[in-house]
């Protein structure tokens, strides 16, 4: 038999117009069940119409945190050696929104075996997370990322609109204006076909890089456990003006 278990209670039966509950008890002895709830139809709808309520909330609570960052995706990178012979590692992260047309990179990098001279977005590349491709964003390099140095840290925000963003001939192949580019440049963040790549005296084909892939975001709380929960609440609340 299939039971429907709330917090300390099991749903055991259904008999005509009326629900039937074990309540869960413990003692020295081990686990045992007792003392049967008793709920009518009537009783068991105005359980149900709470939880429908919480339901309703929690949806309309995830619906507007998402909303709120709707047009903000996360992609992340870990970036590691490209070439033999290269010893740098770093991090980055990108964060694009298409409704305010801005571009967030930050990255971190450290122990190249060269100094750092430019650093690129690429893409798109054949397949995601393999190959390599032309320069998509700003040539010779991001304004104001670290050169001359084996280890640093960039954060600045583009306007993903302006021509400036992104190389000239990216801008060619894709219509000829920023929107294009705009578009073709999301769509390759989005296929996990982009790649951020630190240049070094060293390697100055690139020494670190890595794919950026849409970063994970925490799952909401489950709604089907906050309405089991409540469920269980309303039980023992019910229990207790039995008593």
């Amino acid at each position: 038999m299939h039971h429907l278990q709330t917090g300390r209670f099991i749903l055991i039966k259904t008999q005509r117009n009326r629900f039937v509950f074990q309540r869960r008890q413990d003692d020295n002895l081990g686990e045992m069940y007792s003392e049967h709830v008793f709920l009518s139809l009537s009783e068991w709808n105005v359980i149900m119409k709470k939880v429908i309520a919480l339901l309703v909330l929690g949806i309309l609570l995830c619906t507007g945190a998402q909303s709120a960052q709707a047009g903000v995706i996360a992609f992340t990178a870990n970036l590691s050696p490209e070439a033999t012979g290269a010893t740098g590692s770093g991090f980055a992260q990108v964060d694009f929104d298409i409704v305010a047309h801005t571009m967030r990179v930050r990255a971190n990098f450290a122990g190249l075996s060269g100094n750092s001279t430019v650093a690129h977005i690429h893409g798109p590349t054949a397949l995601p997370g393999v190959g390599t491709a032309g320069v998509m964003t700003t040539t010779p390099t991001f304004a104001g990322f670290p050169s001359g140095v084996t280890s640093g840290t960039f954060d600045a925000t583009f306007n993903t609109s302006l021509a400036t963003t992104y190389r000239a001939g990216f801008i060619t192949a894709n219509g000829g204006t920023a929107a294009g580019a705009e578009a073709a440049f999301y769509a390759s963040l989005l296929a996990g076909t982009a790649y951020l790549n630190v240049h070094s005296t060293t390697f100055p084909g690139g020494e670190i890089r890595g794919f950026l892939n849409v970063q994970s975001v925490p799952e909401p709380a489950s709604i089907t456990t906050m309405a089991i929960g409540s469920i269980g609440l309303l039980l023992r609340r019910r229990f207790a003006k039995r008593k």
